[in-house]
């Protein structure tokens, strides 16, 4: 076999190959962000569930959860315009029930927390940068911080009311 016809195959392999490996990385990528959601019977089923936990309303969204304890999350506004979010289980028993304000703005940060949040958050990341600091929305969870590490990656922090960390995400 001569040189070209082999350069040639290994040309032409090689494209295949990454070709391949293009589709398939996004019929994954597809199919991961579709897993999530719900369709058909079983959205209804679920759908009509909540709508019932919360006494009415129309379902505009059915996902499935990967939080223990919880099968499904769905949103349904309720028929004054509300919006509540459920999570149900496998059996279609409600596990929590929050109404959902996302119009609702953040409180406040006061300087004071700023700067406590600001001293936590440095402490365990040396050299880093305070992003932002919120208050939290998560039980347990007082302030919610984001940090960019000496190394460039981002974080996201989780303060307790007395500014210990509770948890380290990478963002």
């Amino acid at each position: 076999m001569n040189i070209t016809k082999l350069r040639s195959k290994r040309v032409i392999v090689t494209t295949a190959a990454l070709a391949a490996l293009a589709v398939g990385g996004g019929v994954w990528a597809t199919a991961a962000n579709a897993d999530s959601e719900v369709k058909g019977g079983d959205r209804d089923r679920v759908g009509n569930a909540a709508v019932q936990a919360v006494g009415g309303g129309t379902v505009l969204d059915v996902e499935t959860s990967d939080d223990p304890g919880e099968a499904y999350e769905v949103e349904v506004r309720k028929t004054d315009g509300s919006e509540v979010d459920v999570a149900l289980d496998k059996d279609l028993k409600v596990v929590k029930q929050q109404a959902d304000t996302p119009d609702a703005p953040d409180p406040a940060v006061s300087d004071t927390d700023r700067a406590a949040a600001e001293k936590a958050v440095l402490a365990a990341f040396p050299g880093g940068t305070l992003l932002d600091v919120e208050a939290g929305d998560d039980q347990g969870v007082a302030f919610e911080a984001e940090v960019r590490a000496a190394d460039g990656a981002e974080w996201d922090v989780d303060l307790d009311a007395s500014f210990a960390v509770l948890a380290k995400t990478a963002d």
